[in-house]
């Protein structure tokens, strides 16, 4: 498959976009009055697997999205 230089820095771009928005979003969950009592509750322990799964969705995209821009340099 051939991805064009635009779409690969639009995958690229999705992966920064998710390594800047989901950390702060944890950094939020973390100090929200909800997700701990005597330990970490449901609503912290669900939004944390959200997090990771959306960390780990975006580098996989942004690494193809460079994967993709390399490809379209060597052309």
């Amino acid at each position: 498959m051939k991805l064009s230089r635009p779409m690969s820095l639009f995958l690229v771009a999705f992966g920064v976009w998710s390594w800047v928005i989901w950390p702060t979003f944890l950094k939020n969950i973390w100090n929200d009055a909800r997700s701990f009592s005597d330990g970490p509750t449901a609503f912290f322990t669900v939004h944390l697997v959200l997090v990771i799964a959306s960390l780990v969705f975006g580098t996989v995209i942004g690494v193809l999205g460079v994967r993709g821009f390399l490809a379209t340099r060597r052309r």
